[in-house]
């Protein structure tokens, strides 16, 4: 009996992160630039891999800022036009990823693939960002909810912006 209650108190005081390093502040990380048309998927504080995409017809339909994703679903129902999810007309592809842009619910604007894979790299969405189909099932899996995007418009490198990022996480984060 009182081994099972050390056992208890030490399960209970255990942290909630499952066994190993707990997350660090601001990782991963996602930026976007709308300059380039291209994504960059931040881990570990580096540049782990980069993406091209598609975003808004006009600067101002993709917005600036930062963001927190809040909803991720796999073969997303298409709500507007009301094609189910897995459809090949389903504009959205295999997976959304929603962020809270402009106080939103995480369901108007996201990263997500596409049935028109001719339209990455280029300025097509109405403020999405859209991905190759392969891509956004990858970056997918890489995301949790909570993981910070930054949109910009810069013609800065990726690794410039990350490394300021991680730089601004730590000295917030540091008493």
């Amino acid at each position: 009996m009182r081994s099972f209650l050390f056992a208890l108190l030490i399960v209970g005081l255990s942290p909630i992160w499952p066994i190993g390093q707990n997350p660090l502040p601001g990782d991963p990380y996602v930026i976007v630039n709308k300059e380039t048309n291209r994504l960059a998927f931040i881990h570990e504080n580096k540049v782990a891999a980069v993406y091209e995409v598609a975003t808004g017809k006009t600067t101002d339909l993709t917005p600036e800022g930062e963001f927190s994703i809040i909803v991720k679903a796999r073969n997303p129902y298409y709500r507007k036009k009301d094609i189910e999810g897995g459809s090949p007309d389903n504009p959205l592809g295999p997976r959304w990823i929603g962020f809270d842009a402009g106080g939103t619910d995480g369901r108007m604007y996201g990263i997500h693939g596409t049935n028109r894979e001719y339209s990455i790299g280029k300025y097509m969405t109405s403020g999405c960002i859209r991905m190759h189909n392969k891509d956004v099932i990858h970056l997918f899996d890489q995301l949790p909810i909570g993981t910070k995007v930054l949109i910009t418009k810069e013609k800065r490198p990726f690794a410039e912006m990350a490394a300021e990022k991680h730089a601004l996480t730590k000295k917030q984060a540091s008493p």
